[in-house]
């Protein structure tokens, strides 16, 4: 990726509108033990608890709504096999879009069935044999969808970075300055 396609603080910003009321707020949580441990104190951003279970609703959320009304109908098609595929799914469904997800078929079956349960179709693939981005590719080509990378696009990588933006403000709210 190159730094013309990384985004500034202001797509991140304008990513934390898109996100609003479909992220939730995670906690900050910190742990006696892992501080002594660590010589200071730690701060962790409890993305676990985020909708999907990952940050990667986020960035989902963010990508997929940026999609012009009148190319939904066709759809997204991602790759993953588990927390993007999650979220992908996810976001489409609230944006009434269908998704069809490239997961390899040794994917965890709680990734595939938390998929299925959005509503996202799984088209299964042996990672031994076949590519999933030429699937996603062909699936694409044939129906007009877009494709829906997991990390190496501006628009994800804004949505992510919702998240620090999100805890930078709950520390500075709880008066908690960081030095890293």
């Amino acid at each position: 990726m190159t730094s013309d396609v990384l985004p500034d603080f202001n797509d991140v910003l304008s990513a934390a509108e898109r996100v609003r009321g479909v992220a939730r707020e995670t906690p900050v949580l910190t742990h006696d033990a892992l501080d002594e441990m660590a010589g200071g104190s730690l701060f962790i951003k409890a993305e676990c608890l985020q909708v999907t279970g990952s940050f990667k609703i986020r960035g989902a959320m963010n990508r997929l709504s940026q999609i012009p009304a009148g190319q939904r109908a066709a759809g997204v098609v991602a790759f993953s096999s588990g927390n993007h595929a999650q979220g992908v799914a996810r976001a489409a469904r609230l944006l009434g879009m269908p998704a069809l997800i490239v997961m390899p078929s040794d994917a965890p079956q709680i990734k595939v069935a938390g998929v299925e349960a959005d509503g996202g179709i799984v088209r299964l693939y042996d990672r031994e044999t076949e590519s999933r981005e030429e699937i996603a590719a062909q699936v694409a080509a044939e129906r007009g969808a877009v494709v829906v990378p997991s990390f190496d696009d501006k628009d994800i990588i804004a949505g992510q970075g919702t998240a620090g933006l999100e805890f930078a403000r709950q520390m500075e709210q709880a008066g908690t300055p960081l030095d890293h």
